[in-house]
């Protein structure tokens, strides 16, 4: 059928099958009904016709909890292709299809594989992927598909998908192109409305045309039931009506066939022989028990052949029969007979006819291909057990329940649904379906059997557990409005289940949005929690209320409760939980205790990432920023191969952060962005906010002060969004380089020093004791030598042995009361990890001994901070060293743009594991892109850098950090 109205968003589909390489993908949006899935198909149709191979998924409200059954329908056609994929992608995919046995499946890792997959097919043969009714798409599939559509960049894969109007869905934020569907104009209506009722009469289409109001499933569908159009309330919405149209020509057809779409409505699945197979069981019990009623001489009548098997759809709109439809074979009951002979032959004694559902085709409810049914619209399929009674639809879920005797999870929803009070046995089915779902990395799926398992549970307690259980996958999966809820509904009476309650909600966000007084209250639970014997749940507790140390301030007493804890816990020091937790609520007091037990630590990296991922964090707290890049740099492997990718921005910020502190600008950048993009993906937004203001500090170290101040504005809106600490803290010290570097000192000082000042939101307790330089160097030139003594003073007595704040401290003595022997002592100290430091202090001593008329000595010292700061790429302060040694008469060589300048963070990441000699299958593994994208971006780096070959690639970059 001609789509009529449409031909600007055909256009559009038409061209982005042609150039599939050039964009991602199209959303269409749009009311029920309206014509998405019109446009799908005219869609599919074309791409067939053009050479591309189209993959298809369609989200149904029944299988909404059914963990991957939308990406099980979408990637069934090239399951085989799943054998090739690298082995913790292929386990991943397996497990979660439900294929295989394996560990419990990360959703990224199951991304990856599917990207992966989905890319060896489109290398043989473009692919377009349709995802229609994506609104009802479990959310572990809906999750995959965005993960896919954010990275299908350049390859030969488009995905067109459907959504409703007001529901939500990953594919939002998937970066797919939006395409909103308005209904039809009027000369559209009209024609679509002529070519399938063209004999109405003028009053009846003028009618029909207004009631419609250009919507196409309207048009089609209205003209059936327009001997009752009277009846049609014009108040209420056209989707209702439309529905009560649906009922009305449900009433009209034969009481097996009302009985077998109501089954087929209620099953999840498109399967014919399920349906068939329920439909026929549950035709057989009727038939037995109208046997018996009249045995028993009940005197039922012809009625009793008809209980239980439609008696909503009579009670409900028979008088709106008039006008449907008729019955007659016609083509549809032909092609019912003709896809159900086979499913006759074997079907089990107990199996419906095929025949029964010829009048439902007849009368255009449903569509019959092979085994397949499919409702011709959603709203078909809705309306028909709306228009049931509750026995009828119990009736129907039990019979699914006896169908589906070898699908434990779907049998358990059907069971749920047919249990109108509590039941311990139901639930705790529906338990086990959670686990299962979980087991596959299912985590909404496996909330939703919970629930439903707590709801039917018999007694408070179980109900509790299930709730609490039910919420700690909420706050994994990130979705604090649920776990919330589900918080307050368990209503946990004993203080066990209470401790649990309160340290779930305690763990979104590191608790950035909560009061920090709550850091108290979370020390006292963990007491009790600790004095009960639970040891594991109290460090569990304590680390969250931790946490939020780094993000707020909770103040002394608040810290040394935690502390109290901590210490009373049987719990070896060396233990690294112990170890961070401490670092964070005590960096300065405990910072020897801690920078012991990390340097025996350190030997041990690679076997947990998430051990070396915290422990880099702790590292962080207390000023050993080669430790913390040694500890995150080791974490960030592990994590991308389990596909923890919430986990994995917090690795990579800390090491940004650390690296910049070291002066590795080259080896931050590609961290900071990758940071930024998977925090913006998993929902962290104070961790991408953190991440952005390490990427404003290198801009500004760079030279580069106009993004610096972008980045920084960005950064700061997350940050003050809930007072998060670093975050403000970072974007201070990006604006006190950013001035130092313009000559504007006094703002400097006054931007750095915000960081000391406890009731500032830029204060943070660790990291206010780590730009000591920069502070001490903006003092000296506004003129603030005094204030910065006392600020001396005060860091001095800290009495930490913090490596990072030593460092300051040495270079602030010098250039407070310079002298050759102070220089001397900052040059002695231990700066092999910190060229930056060692640069800033030749920087300083040259500066110095210029102006002491030492010039011929000067000139040593300010080449080598010129030369460091070259190397390092930190231009503004190299700028400034050429201008100290112009005045000591010496010119410097213009520095030429470095050739990593020129590349993205993107490809500067790929260009250097590139150079490290991994594989694009090995470097797209790495960073979550498929191999075929990274080979596209390589060939783009190449020309930028002026090589021809990895080889050349590995010495360019090899010569640059030399």
């Amino acid at each position: 059928m001609v789509l009529r109205g449409r031909e600007t968003e055909l256009k559009e589909l038409g061209e982005l099958v042609d150039g599939p390489e050039d964009r991602a993908g199209v959303l269409i949006r749009g009311e029920a009904g309206i014509g998405k899935s019109a446009l799908v198909t005219e869609t599919a149709a074309a791409a067939s016709v053009a050479g591309l191979r189209v993959l298809r998924t369609t989200g149904a409200e029944g299988e909404q909890n059914l963990a991957y059954a939308g990406l099980h329908q979408l990637l069934y056609p090239v399951r085989a292709g799943a054998a090739g994929l690298p082995a913790p992608q292929r386990d991943a995919l397996r497990t979660a299809l439900g294929l295989a046995e394996g560990t419990e499946p990360s959703a990224y890792l199951v991304g990856l594989a599917a990207l992966t997959l989905l890319a060896e097919e489109a290398a043989a043969k473009p692919l377009l992927l349709v995802a229609e009714d994506a609104q009802w798409l479990d959310r572990a599939s809906a999750d995959v598909l965005a993960f896919v559509a954010r990275r299908i960049e350049t390859e030969p894969i488009v995905l067109v998908a459907t959504l409703r109007d007001g529901a939500e869905s990953p594919l939002l934020d998937a970066g797919l192109a939006p395409m909103p569907l308005d209904r039809l104009p009027a000369d559209a209506a009209a024609e679509l409305l002529d070519s399938v009722a063209p004999r109405l009469a003028p009053a009846v289409r003028t009618r029909l045309l207004t009631e419609a109001a250009g919507h196409p499933l309207a048009l089609t569908e209205l003209p059936s039931a327009v001997a009752e159009l009277d009846g049609l309330d014009p108040v209420l919405p056209l989707t209702e009506r439309l529905e009560r149209t649906f009922t009305a020509r449900v009433t009209a057809l034969p009481a097996a066939t009302r009985t077998a779409l109501l089954v087929a409505a209620l099953n999840e699945t498109t399967s014919l022989a399920e349906t068939l197979v329920a439909t026929g069981s549950l035709l057989a019990a009727d038939a037995d028990r109208a046997s018996v009623t009249r045995g028993a001489g009940g005197g039922a009548g012809p009625d009793a052949a008809e209980a239980g098997a439609g008696q909503g759809f009579v009670e409900r709109g028979a008088d709106a029969a008039a006008g449907l439809a008729g019955g007659g074979a016609g083509p549809g009951q032909a092609e019912v007979r003709g896809a159900g002979a086979a499913t006759r032959e074997a079907a089990d004694p107990a199996t419906a006819d095929p025949e029964i559902l010829a009048p439902a085709v007849d009368a255009r409810l449903v569509e019959l291909t092979a085994d397949l049914l499919t409702f011709r619209h959603p709203l078909m399929r809705s309306a028909i057990p709306a228009a049931a009674s509750p026995i009828e639809r119990r009736k129907a879920h039990l019979a699914l329940v006896a169908a589906l005797r070898d699908q434990p999870d779907r049998r358990a929803w059907h069971q749920a649904a047919a249990t109108a009070g509590p039941d311990e046995a139901v639930a705790g089915e529906l338990e086990r379906t959670a686990e299962r779902a979980r087991y596959r990395g299912g985590a909404a799926a496996a909330i939703a059997a919970l629930e439903q398992a707590a709801r039917l549970s018999c007694e408070p307690g179980p109900r509790a557990d299930r709730l609490l259980k039910a919420a700690e996958l909420a706050v994994e999966s990130g979705r604090r409005e649920t776990a919330e809820r589900l918080v307050r509904a368990a209503r946990p009476a004993d203080a066990r289940r209470r401790a649990a309650a309160s340290r779930l909600l305690s763990e979104f966000e590191d608790g950035v949005r909560e009061d920090p007084a709550r850091v108290a209250e979370l020390a006292e639970v963990a007491r009790d929690v600790a004095a009960d014997g639970q040891h594991d749940a109290a460090m569990r507790i304590l680390w969250s209320a931790a946490m939020r140390c780094f993000w707020t301030e909770p103040g002394a007493n608040a810290r040394q409760a935690l502390l109290d804890v901590a210490d009373l816990l049987p719990v070896p020091d060396d233990d690294p939980r112990i170890v961070a937790v401490t670092a964070y609520v005590a960096p300065f007091e405990r910072g020897e205790t801690v920078l012991k037990h990390l340097r025996e630590l350190v030997a041990r990296t690679g076997a947990d990432p998430e051990v070396d991922r915290y422990l880099g964090s702790a590292a962080l707290q207390v000023g050993a920023f080669d430790l913390a890049a040694r500890f995150s740099a080791a974490a960030a492997p592990g994590l991308r191969a389990q596909g923890r990718l919430g986990l994995l921005p917090r690795a990579l910020a800390v090491l940004a952060w650390s690296r910049v502190r070291l002066g590795d600008l080259a080896g931050a950048v590609p961290a900071a962005a990758e940071a930024v993009r998977f925090a913006q993906e998993t929902g962290q937004p104070f961790m991408a906010g953190l991440a952005t203001a390490v990427q404003a500090e290198i801009a500004a170290l760079r030279g580069d002060h106009r993004q610096a101040g972008a980045l920084a504005a960005e950064a700061e809106r997350a940050g003050l969004a809930a007072g998060a600490r670093p975050v403000l803290a970072t974007v201070q010290l990006t604006r006190g380089l950013t001035n130092l570097s313009e000559g504007r000192f006094e703002d400097a000082f006054a931007d750095l020093r915000r960081l000391l000042d406890p009731a500032d939101p830029a204060y943070q307790l660790a990291l206010r004791a780590y730009c000591v330089a920069e502070l001490t160097e903006a003092a000296v030139r506004a003129g603030q030598t005094d204030a910065m003594r006392d600020i001396l003073a005060e860091l001095e007595r800290l009495d930490t042995p913090s490596p990072a704040l030593h460092i300051g401290l040495r270079y602030a003595r010098a250039v407070l009361d310079p002298c050759d022997e102070r220089f001397a002592e900052a040059l002695r100290a231990d700066l092999a990890g910190g060229p930056a430091e060692r640069g800033r202090v030749h920087l300083a001593f040259g500066e110095w001994l210029r102006r002491q008329r030492r010039v011929v000595e000067s000139r040593t010292h300010l080449r080598t901070a010129r030369e460091t700061f070259d190397a390092l790429g930190m231009t503004a302060w190299a700028e400034r060293a050429r201008r100290e040694l112009r005045s000591a008469g010496e010119s410097s060589p213009n520095r030429g743009p470095d050739a990593r300048d020129k590349l993205t963070p993107h490809e500067l990441s790929i260009a250097q594991l590139a150079a490290e000699g991994l594989t694009n299958r090995e470097i797209g593994q790495r960073l979550y892109l498929s191999h075929r994208t990274v080979g596209t971006h390589l060939h783009r780096i190449f020309p930028k850098l002026g090589v021809s070959s990895r080889a050349d690639l590995a010495g360019m970059l090899k010569t640059l950090e030399g």
